[in-house]
């Protein structure tokens, strides 16, 4: 064994501490009393269970005034004893969730940690309960050796206190730090409330909802977390109109007349009425009293023209301050049109129009089959929503003609200085006549479009005259995936890049340009300096393409090295 091998004293005496901590607590009072960095060392050594035992038995007021400050503190303020056992969690959740721990930066690691902890026992135990031969309780089910190893728990500790081989325990332990939970239908029993009692849950995402007694157990959790949940999400359930009356008298209440839902979806499910002649009296309640909710999905449900217009309607006069509304992937086609009554010698007017609308900012109808009469009437209602910033209408037949009904709400929203700034019609069946004729509009605004999408539309090599008038604006992201360009389109595009552009993201990939492709890469780079992402994929690139974009990428690094 070299030198550098041989382990220090200190190492020697930590690694003794940490597997006496392990087997009991008999040391704790002892590590109390220890330099606060010989804690410290300690606690990134800890498994999450002894790490936990830990942070509660050493009080943040033990520190001394000494400890207070040092070289690395100039102003005197006091290093938190949390803050090392927070970079502890830190390095617990990075090394057994790496995904999730270089996605995002909680506020609390510790909290973090334990919660997605819960979520794993959660999900194990719901593949047990899913079985047809269980018939038991679900605190009862144990946990694998697996998930019990990476939390630190051995044979060899003391079980007097709490034996963590159930799921009882687990949420026992550690259902305090539970904000956001994914729960299957088999969890969803009058059981749940009880082991999640002490948990205060933002949000939830139920999956399979299915059966009265899943409706009923959910109902009791809903209620004992009125106070704080802000969340909830449907996904792949079965919902009747008793159903919906259940859940919605169920969310949680301010007073009597709003509720504190802030989110609310339900996504790919199935309701029992899609077409109903009215909604169920707790969903109308639910949307007329949601003052707080910000974003409502109602996307994939197979509803029809009358549900959405019954949705439409009641929010038209609700005073929410609704800010997304997605309806995508349904069969509403014609719903917009019966808004407005129509006069023979005037424009359509609206029937009415509700303060939820003047804060709408995100509309999506997506996948809805709709026609050029739905764009006709769209185009109405959108002049009744000052604030929108983003408009999809993608997947919907509204061809040409639908383009054309919308163009004067574009020039109108341009002209009053509305903020939109998003518009996606992807696979619209656009010819190249009706694109350009939109982007020959967009290109004179006042305000011009910050993103544009117009994807899997056929519009062939001729649109890209259009095309590069459009990039001369300040459009800053531009998806022309699958549109036909082909070389020459892509030829036409490199020549008409004649100045700096403000694209920042650009998609033009299934467009079989071939080498040309390469070339207007090479274009685009050097003309584009803020330019961070670019979609070129299946462009048919033969392999010597490759030296021309690293050129073209050598040469924008030289660039950057001078302003810089």
């Amino acid at each position: 064994m070299s030198e550098s091998e041989i382990p220090s004293l200190v190492s020697l005496c930590i690694e003794a501490v940490k597997n006496e901590l392990v087997r009991g607590d008999d040391l704790l009072p002892i590590i109390k009393e220890l330099p606060w960095d010989l804690v410290d060392l300690l606690a990134s050594r800890l498994p999450p269970l002894d790490l936990e035992k830990l942070q509660t038995a050493v009080p943040f007021d033990d520190r001394d005034d000494h400890d207070f400050a040092d070289e690395g503190l100039r102003n005197g303020r006091k290093r938190g004893r949390s803050w090392n056992f927070s970079t502890a969690w830190k390095n617990l959740v990075k090394s057994r969730w790496p995904d999730l721990g270089n996605q995002i930066e909680p506020i609390d690691w510790q909290q973090m940690y334990w919660e997605t902890h819960l979520q794993n026992c959660l999900d194990e135990v719901a593949e047990i309960a899913s079985l047809p031969s269980f018939d038991g309780r679900l605190g009862e089910i144990g946990i694998s050796d697996s998930i019990l190893k990476l939390i630190g728990f051995e044979g060899c500790m003391d079980t007097s206190t709490c034996d963590y081989s159930k799921l009882y325990h687990h949420c026992q332990q550690f259902g305090y730090y539970a904000r956001c939970l994914r729960l299957q239908n088999v969890l969803c029993s009058a059981e749940i409330s009880h082991l999640l009692r002490d948990s205060l849950l933002q949000s939830l995402e139920l999956r399979w909802i299915r059966s009265k007694e899943h409706i009923d157990g959910l109902c009791k959790l809903l209620n004992q977390n009125s106070e704080s949940l802000t969340s909830l999400e449907f996904i792949h359930c079965k919902l009747s109109s008793d159903s919906m009356n259940a859940i919605c008298s169920s969310l949680p209440t301010k007073n009597v007349q709003t509720h504190g839902i802030k989110n609310f979806s339900i996504n790919t499910s199935n309701f029992l009425e899609t077409n109903p002649v009215s909604l169920p009296l707790g969903l109308v309640s639910f949307l007329s009293s949601g003052r707080s909710l910000y974003s409502l999905k109602l996307s994939e449900n197979h509803l029809g023209r009358n549900f959405a217009k019954l949705v439409f309607g009641t929010l038209l006069n609700a005073s929410s301050s609704l800010s997304i509304l997605d309806l995508s992937d349904n069969n509403i086609s014609g719903w917009l049109s019966e808004l407005y009554w129509r006069s023979p010698s005037g424009p359509p007017t609206p029937l009415g129009i509700g303060k939820s609308f003047q804060s709408l900012r995100v509309l999506n109808l997506r996948g809805n089959n709709l026609n050029k009469d739905d764009a006709d009437g769209l185009r109405y209602a959108l002049v009744h929503i000052p604030n929108l910033e983003v408009l999809d209408m993608s997947d919907n037949p509204i061809e040409d003609d639908g383009i054309r009904s919308l163009i004067p709400y574009f020039v109108q929203a341009s002209e009053k200085c509305f903020p939109f700034a998003d518009l996606m019609v992807e696979n619209c069946e656009i010819s190249c006549h009706g694109l350009t004729y939109l982007i020959d509009t967009l290109s004179t605004l006042q305000r011009p479009l910050k993103s544009l999408s117009v994807a899997d539309n056929d519009l062939g090599s001729q649109v890209a005259a259009a095309l590069g008038k459009l990039l001369s604006t300040s459009i800053r992201i531009l998806n022309v995936e699958g549109i036909g360009l082909g070389s020459s389109g892509f030829q036409e595009l490199q020549d008409g890049i004649t100045k700096e552009l403000k694209l920042v993201k650009v998609n033009i990939s299934k467009n079989r340009g071939g080498i040309e492709t390469a070339n207007f890469l090479s274009k685009l780079i050097s003309m584009a300096p803020e330019l961070v992402t670019v979609d070129a994929t299946y462009n048919l690139m033969p392999l010597k393409s490759l030296t021309t974009i690293c050129s073209a990428l050598k040469l924008l690094k030289e660039i950057l090295s001078v302003w810089t």
